[in-house]
């Protein structure tokens, strides 16, 4: 089975498909060996790892070649965060999505943002023809930012949801990623409306895996939780070795950290 037919078959259980974010080919292999069935890129996280604000100013080339670092080292399906595609031209929009499926991806998020929706579905049908083009069936993860970004009033969001999200599948979509939905009941409508698996993203008042799987959602993303979860620590540790040089302190904060050395050999 290809990596593209295995990326789509996690989607179709039996189990909610927990993926973590990664940034760089290490943290994509410590995820890989840590038993992650596939491996995505979060657009944040990539872009402040390359010295980049998130929200589509990180180069195209930047992003490629980090794809391709990262799929160097996979053993699992790797998808990738392309934000909105990083410009409204579709001509270009269709050269990224090839250049990512180039890089060794099998499947993309793609965000409307504050755009208008309708564009977002061009978008998402000209991913589905460049990718068919290119003998990939790859896996088009819509997300729609109608909770993230307040586009619409609280009572409104779910509706708006649902309707983009239903649209977004008629042009072609794979999947449906709605961040920031965090009310199980309003969670387990928008997988009922929405005829395609529904991603949800990891952050603090989200159910556990387990019970988002028994409301209908069928993927878990940790977005930056990872990131900031490494970097966090990081930080930590670097502050506490400024303050006082102590290389036995130093020592403990990095053990079991893995040596790539082999694992890149």
């Amino acid at each position: 089975m290809t990596h593209a037919a295995t990326f789509h078959a996690l989607h179709r259980g039996p189990d909610i498909l927990v993926l973590p974010n990664a940034w760089d080919a290490a943290s994509a292999a410590l995820m890989a060996d840590a038993g992650a069935k596939a491996v995505a890129t979060s657009s944040a996280a990539v872009a402040w790892a390359h010295g980049y604000a998130d929200g589509d100013v990180l180069p195209v080339a930047t992003l490629i070649s980090a794809l391709a670092e990262i799929a160097r080292v996979l053993p699992v399906p790797l998808t990738a965060d392309i934000e909105g595609g990083y410009s409204d031209d579709l001509a270009q929009v269709a050269d990224t999505v090839r250049a990512v499926i180039g890089a060794g991806a099998v499947g993309i998020n793609l965000e409307d943002g504050r755009r208008d929706p309708d564009l977002h579905a061009r978008k998402i049908e000209t991913a589905r023809e460049a990718a068919a083009k290119a003998g990939v069936d790859l896996f088009i993860n819509a997300r729609t930012d109608v909770y993230l970004a307040r586009l619409v009033e609280p009572d409104q969001a779910e509706a708006e949801a649902i309707r983009r999200g239903q649209l977004y599948v008629r042009a072609g979509a794979s999947g449906i990623f709605v961040p920031v939905a965090k009310d199980p009941a309003e969670i387990g409508r928008l997988a009922a409306a929405i005829p395609a698996p529904l991603n949800i993203m990891s952050m603090g008042g989200v159910p556990k895996a387990a019970a988002l799987q028994a409301l209908g959602v069928r993927r878990l993303s940790s977005a930056t939780g990872l990131f900031r979860a490494a970097f966090g620590a990081l930080q930590a540790a670097t502050t506490a070795y400024l303050a006082d040089g102590d290389p036995e302190a130093l020592a403990a904060a990095g053990t079991g950290a893995p040596n790539f050395n082999p694992r890149f050999a």
